[in-house]
This record gives structure tokens, C-alpha cells and sequence, in this order.
């Protein structure tokens, strides 16, 4: 797997002065991101999809989360933002249940962070079904409900097509960032470029190449419109 092999960094600056320092400042295909060779069908509408796909029990996930959270939140309006969970291990399956389950509740957001430390702070295995769902109801999770999301029809059938997902987007490896179905980008992805550097750099270059492609694409969309908008005519 494409995981990145740097030692985990501490957090320790801010995210507004590691990406004043980051690069790269103006992104190359193939070296700071990649562009899709078939676009992927997306559904925001006229804002930018940006999908994460992402592993709860993936330390550079973990690490990565806060900084894209906080990125995500100064883009507003701009893009609609979705998470993916992968399936690379036996016991992904349940995770993506679970994430599946949560949020068709809408208790998605509540627990994110919290299942993330779970994992990397708490260190409680989840890799069954009772144990999720004893943790998802003590975090005040109704356990009958969600235990009958997590089974449900629905949440089988979102497994099945993230699945096609993962080989849309040739996932390999995670944290792994798709911007509007045309491109991708990741920490491991730049950390080819910038060898060497330590994982929060990389993170903050990272959110650099996002931000360049979703202007890329904002631009792109607006010069769309404006094409297909006939002009005033001059009375």
C-alpha cells in the first residue's frame, strides 16, 4: 500500500505557518497531484466534490484529520466535502458499516474524532460487531437503532458501491484526496517530491495542491456558465 513511511510528526505549529512554508506553490501533474485518466461522475451540483478517502485505524488519517478539518471549514460554501471509508483488511467490511450506519443517523460528525481516538489513543480494538456497537452506544448512540442500521440493506448496498469506488479511484493507499472527480493528491503522493520532509509539512503541502485544484476548478465551472449564458443585448 501507497502509506506513507515517515515517522508520525507532532503537530506542534500551527496550520497557517506550516503552509506559509510549504510547497509546492504552483502544483505539476504527476508530481504534486494526479489527474484521473477517466473523470468520475460527481453529484455537488455547482460546487466542487472533494472526497477523502480515508482508514479509522490509519495512524497518517489520524494525524492528517484535524488540519483537513480545519481546511474543509475555510472553504464553506465552495465545495461539498464526503468521506469514503476503504476496505484493504479483513475487519474494514464492519468499519464501513459503522461509518455507513452513523451516518444515516446523522451521528457522523458527532463521533468522528471520537472513533479516531478510540483507535489511536484508547487503543480499543472495534474490529467486531458488538464491540462497535458498545462503543457506539457509549457515546450515547441508541445500540438497538444503530445496530439495525449497521444490518440494514441500506448500509450493505453503500458497502457494495464504495467497493466499485476504491477501483474507480485506484485507491492503494490512504489518506488519498479526490478533487471533483478529475484529480487526486495525498501526503505519500508529494512525499516523493519533498523527501524528507516531515509528515505535518507534507500535510500543509497537501492542502496547497487542494487549494490550487479546487480554484482550478471553480474557475473552470464559472468560465462554463458564463458560455452557456447568452449575453445582454443593448437597448
Amino acid at each position: 500500500m501507497r502509506l506513507i513511511k515517515l515517522m508520525l510528526g507532532a503537530l506542534c505549529f500551527s496550520l497557517v505557518a506550516a503552509t506559509a512554508g510549504a510547497s509546492p506553490a504552483s502544483p505539476v501533474d504527476k508530481e504534486d497531484y494526479i489527474t484521473l485518466d477517466k473523470v468520475q461522475p460527481v453529484a455537488a451540483g455547482h460546487k466542487v466534490e472533494v472526497t477523502e478517502f480515508f482508514a479509522y485505524w490509519c495512524p497518517h488519517c489520524n494525524a492528517f484529520d484535524p488540519a483537513l478539518a480545519e481546511w474543509v471549514k475555510a472553504q464553506g460554501d465552495k465545495i461539498v466535502f464526503k468521506r469514503v471509508p476503504v476496505w484493504f483488511h479483513d475487519g474494514d467490511e464492519l468499519l464501513q458499516k459503522m461509518y455507513f450506519a452513523l451516518e444515516v443517523m446523522g451521528k457522523n460528525e458527532d463521533l468522528h474524532k471520537k472513533i479516531f481516538r478510540a483507535f489511536h489513543v484508547d487503543h480499543k480494538p472495534l474490529r467486531d460487531e458488538a464491540s462497535i456497537a458498545d462503543f457506539v452506544a457509549s457515546q450515547g448512540v441508541d445500540r438497538a437503532k444503530f445496530v439495525d442500521a449497521f444490518n440494514s440493506f441500506g448500509v450493505q448496498t453503500r458497502v457494495q458501491r464504495t467497493a466499485q469506488l476504491l477501483k474507480d479511484y485506484h485507491v492503494d493507499g490512504v489518506p488519498l484526496i479526490a478533487i471533483d472527480g478529475h484529480f487526486e493528491t495525498s501526503p505519500s503522493v508529494l512525499s516523493t517530491k519533498l523527501e524528507g520532509r516531515p509528515e505535518p509539512e507534507l500535510f500543509a503541502a497537501t492542502l496547497k495542491v487542494m487549494d490550487w485544484l479546487v480554484a482550478r476548478q471553480v474557475k473552470e465551472r464559472s468560465q462554463a456558465v458564463a458560455m452557456v449564458t447568452p449575453a445582454k443585448v443593448k437597448k
